[in-house]
């Protein structure tokens, strides 16, 4: 599923013209009460001063500027690593390349090309499949089921791979998680076939609460974890690779193949450092929270009649998760930015055609906003959202 990064404005994949993303933004700044916030409605100039207010206290602003990665990058990768418990820590300009890169590395030293993971993981579904027209690599895919591989499955494929990738949480099927007993067996499965294990952690920062552990006790299972530092804690962009430090001197070696060497990454790192300080700590009690919004949005649809729907997982495993409904994406897009103009509230924010024609999903991102919603207020927005949408039907 694409997200509000993934899309411009204009035609839809699937042709259905759009409202517009002023009007759609407009309506959004304009809200008093936001549930599912969305990190890019904001100007230049607004992000800026953000940035310049956070900096005293992310690092200190007299330093030089870094140049190709001497300074600030370097303070980032230290505490990236630190925080993983991994040796080292690699800063990238972008997830994809640092997912291709750890790859690379990994089936170079293991001499394997198969990469086992996910099909509907973001390796396959949102990287054009960099892994195997850059890399040379090739998949093989334990299930299709909407989940993280079992054990079991991993045992059973019928020819030796190298590296076993895994997305965590995996975001197509709903941000799923396992069980932390399940992933621990599947990582030793794993290791029972001589394959190394890389997490493809864009949002690792938000698993902790539902495994029951630390970040360190998570990454400790892997030999490499990627994170990105803009999904789950409001940076700019960027991302890290972590793990053995001599894979990530290679790693910093094809950083610099593939471009990813630039001479000044200041601001980006410095947003990084700022949400590690102010949304980290926060992450669990989003977490906690959105388990509240998913009930409470559950019990307004089925208190509403709503012919069918789901709230995918039921239980959020983090603080994101899927809502989907049985009407057509502008249908709910125009119901969503009238409740915002004549309420001052917003409750979702895009919307897009599911794979079962009629039916239409929504990501749920329940972060500082959506903190002082209860249950009632969740339930009285949904009301308000399904009545414009069946009067516009």
């Amino acid at each position: 599923m694409a997200d509000e990064s993934d899309h411009t404005d204009g035609a839809r994949d699937d042709g259905v013209r759009e409202m517009s993303r002023g009007r759609r933004l407009a309506a959004l700044r304009g809200s008093e009460r936001v549930l599912s916030d969305n990190p890019f409605a904001r100007t230049i100039g607004e992000r800026l001063a953000g940035l310049t207010a956070e900096a005293p206290g992310a690092y200190d602003l007299d330093g030089w500027l870094d140049v190709y990665g001497d300074g600030i990058v370097a303070h980032l990768e230290a505490r990236t690593a630190e925080l993983l418990g991994m040796e080292a820590a690699a800063f990238f300009p972008t997830g994809t390349m640092a997912q291709q890169v750890a790859l690379r590395c990994w089936a170079g030293r293991t001499g394997n090309d198969a990469v086992a993971l996910h099909p509907l993981s973001h390796l396959e579904k949102h990287e054009r499949k960099a892994y195997m027209v850059l890399g040379g690599l090739r998949p093989v895919h334990p299930t299709d089921e909407p989940r993280t591989p079992t054990a079991e499955e991993i045992r059973e494929l019928d020819e030796p791979f190298g590296t076993l990738a895994l997305e965590l949480p995996l975001r197509e099927p709903g941000f799923v998680l396992p069980t932390w007993e399940e992933l621990t067996e599947v990582v030793e499965a794993a290791r029972e076939r001589d394959a190394v294990v890389h997490f493809d952690g864009a949002r690792l920062w938000e698993c902790a609460p539902h495994f029951g552990v630390g970040l360190a006790d998570i990454a400790a299972l892997a030999d490499s974890v990627y994170v990105s530092f803009y999904k789950s804690l409001d940076g700019i962009a960027g991302a890290a690779l972590a793990g053995p430090a001599s894979m990530i001197e290679e790693a910093k070696a094809w950083r610099h193949r593939y471009g990813g060497q630039v001479s000044q990454q200041w601001p980006t790192v410095l947003s990084a450092l700022a949400g590690l300080d102010r949304e980290l700590p926060r992450l669990p009690s989003y977490v906690a929270h959105a388990k509240i919004v998913a009930k409470a949005l559950g019990e307004a649809f089925a208190a509403a009649g709503v012919p069918w729907f789901r709230i995918n997982p039921g239980v959020p495993h983090t603080h994101q998760f899927q809502v989907w409904l049985p009407y057509p994406p502008e249908v709910l897009e125009e119901a969503g930015v009238r409740l915002a103009e004549e309420t001052r509230t917003t409750l979702f924010n895009r919307w897009f055609p599911g794979e079962i024609p009629g039916l239409s999903v929504t990501e749920v991102t329940v972060a500082s906003s959506a903190l002082s919603w209860t249950a009632d207020d969740v339930g009285a927005a949904a009301g308000a959202l399904l009545d414009r949408v069946t009067a516009g039907g």
